[in-house]
């Protein structure tokens, strides 16, 4: 085996596991748009443009990828929202 081939096999075996993950945040029908918004601005770091459209995306369409990454650094983030009273889960 050439050292390119090595070199190769280790980039593609570091690509699999890095996989992301999503937080998605569910519909609801007793949290307020300013508390969603200003729930992701805090949680995923959002800006307030980006946490708005969110927001309306979760509204009319029941559900939106609100946060991608790895696993470990989602955790945080999601329980963040799910303290808040939100809907969420990592897929």
């Amino acid at each position: 085996m050439s050292i390119q081939e090595e070199v190769l096999e280790k980039v593609l075996e570091k690509s699999v596991e890095q996989s992301n993950n999503e937080i998605v945040l569910y519909n609801d029908d007793v949290n307020t748009f300013d508390h969603v918004i200003e729930t992701l601005i805090y949680s995923c770091e959002h800006t307030a443009v980006q946490a708005e459209q969110c927001a309306l995306l979760v509204h009319y369409k029941g559900k939106c990828t609100v946060k991608t990454g790895a696993y470990e650094e989602l955790v945080p983030r999601c329980s963040k929202l799910l303290d808040a009273g939100l809907s969420a889960e990592i897929v």
